[in-house]
């Protein structure tokens, strides 16, 4: 299912990190104003979201991410759950999830939260994913990387960019790159602020469990997740990023596994919807997928409980779709959508099963039906478009998306699949805009200037109304404005 929606990707570069190193200018405590809060005296929280921003312009033009609506969402979900019972003051969160089996999650300043989906492979429950999502937002909401500032200020680190350098390779990276990367392009001091992030884990671990109890997960997760990860690598040859970037002690997993004691007795109950979720990333790595309808097969005849039953049958499902026997998957699913007609999870999987099958007529009436119910829902919205696009209604297809991007207009996947459905539809003037706004979210202003130059050219070559025009070079003149500030 993933595999059917991923879009171009790009391998992380050298020329990258150099790049990111000399995108941001020197900073000192002497041109920077001075706040005189708690954490950090260097960086502002408006500051912090800029230059977040701009990092997450990096990974969305340099890593190759996963555009699957369902994934997103529940990550967006669970993330905005837990932040709204965490110590954050800024709550403008961005997400990205990475396309990479590799353990990873990370934040960055101005509250960009990633992970690999390797992070769904490696946490088995729902509070195990909470749990790393809830130690990356204590990262943010103790402005961690404004004290890294500080402290790259006093030991003279000319460069910001070194420290966004390094988040990007661990954010971006498989088991080649990481530090040794980091080292090759800054050394030994960028390795002295990995060392000072690194003194914060300790905070963020109990910050974290905190912020995982008021949002109603089991903090005990948190040392659960610890302990098996620390076992599964305690013999391997090179550790995954995450353990590099979170290294685990058996101290650092007492302490968590004892502040979980501490907390006041609830009774949790597993949720079904992640381990759809975790489902879906299982099902796009597997190699051999007859071999996985095979398992999954064995593993639903021999469910005990009512829940293991529901995920074993929601994991042949998709497993029986990526092997493309489409009718079985129908058939698997029904029981599940009996159960529970409105879940947009099953509602889209059927959905892409329709689609996948050639039956789009199939999928769009279907999901019509539901989009009465939840109109602007993400995944049912990019369902619908695929199966537009799949029955050749091009031209519906991007009405509907250019409507969507009213509610999602900094989703880089979906400005890009705009524009290449307008120019399937045939308007290129709408491909070029659509064009621009997607290099705007990757950072690159040059190209986005240009395609909105382009799009000037078309209206005018097609008669085109002045207020258009006149629409378009005020965007002109916007990105301009940019540029210049970026060379100041």
């Amino acid at each position: 299912m993933i595999k059917q929606m991923l879009q171009r990707t790009h391998n992380v570069t050298m020329a990258l990190i150099l790049g990111l190193l000399t995108s941001f200018p020197v900073l000192s405590q002497s041109n920077l104003p001075s706040l005189g809060d708690r954490i950090s005296g260097t960086v502002s929280l408006n500051q912090e979201y800029e230059m977040g921003q701009q990092f997450l312009s990096q990974i969305r033009r340099s890593a190759p991410t996963i555009p699957d609506a369902l994934l997103n969402d529940y990550l967006e979900f669970v993330t905005y759950r837990l932040a709204s019972r965490s110590q954050l003051q800024d709550h403008r969160l961005s997400f990205v999830i990475i396309d990479s089996e590799e353990l990873n999650a990370f934040a960055a300043p101005g509250g960009i939260i990633g992970v690999n989906t390797g992070l769904f492979i490696n946490a088995r429950t729902e509070a195990e994913f909470a749990s790393v999502m809830a130690h990356e937002i204590a990262h943010v909401s103790q402005r961690h990387f404004a004290r890294g500032v500080d402290e790259a200020a006093s030991a003279r680190i000319p460069q910001l960019g070194a420290l966004l350098a390094s988040v990007l390779i661990m954010a971006t990276s498989d088991a080649t790159h990481g530090t040794a990367a980091v080292t090759a392009a800054q050394g030994m001091a960028v390795e002295n602020q990995l060392r000072f992030s690194r003194s914060n884990e300790a905070e963020a671990d109990r910050i974290g469990q905190d912020t995982m109890y008021n949002a109603g997960f089991d903090p005990d997760a948190m040392s659960s997740l610890f302990e098996r990860l620390l076992a599964a690598n305690r013999f391997g040859r090179r550790p995954p990023e995450f353990l590099l970037s979170h290294p685990l002690t058996e101290s650092r997993i007492a302490d968590s596994r004892g502040r979980a004691v501490r907390y006041p007795g609830k009774e949790y109950t597993p949720n079904l919807e992640y381990q759809f979720m975790r489902e879906r990333v299982v099902a796009h790595y597997a190699t051999n997928k007859a071999a996985l309808v095979a398992d999954y097969r064995r593993r639903l005849e021999d469910s005990e409980t009512r829940f293991d039953s529901q995920a074993s049958r929601y994991a042949l499902t998709v497993a029986l779709y990526e092997n493309e026997q489409y009718a079985e998957a129908t058939a698997t699913l029904a029981p599940l959508l009996q159960e529970f007609p409105n879940r947009i999870s099953l509602v889209v999987t059927q959905a892409e099963i329709f689609t996948a099958q050639n039956e789009p007529g199939q999928a769009i009436a279907f999901l019509e039906r539901h989009l009465e119910i939840n109109p602007n829902n993400h995944p049912l919205t990019m369902a619908y478009v695929d199966a537009l696009i799949e029955a050749r209604n091009y031209q519906r297809a991007a009405e509907i998306m250019e409507q969507h991007t009213r509610v999602r207009s900094n989703d880089h996947h979906l400005w890009y699949q705009l524009a290449e459905t307008w120019g399937q539809a045939g308007n290129i003037g709408k491909v070029h805009q659509a064009r621009a706004e997607y290099y705007l979210l990757v950072g690159d202003l040059m190209r986005a200037r240009e395609q909105l130059q382009f799009a000037i050219r078309v209206n005018t070559d097609n008669s085109g109304s002045p207020a258009e025009e006149a629409r378009l070079r005020q965007k002109i003149r916007d990105i301009e404005t940019r540029q210049r500030e970026r060379q100041n």
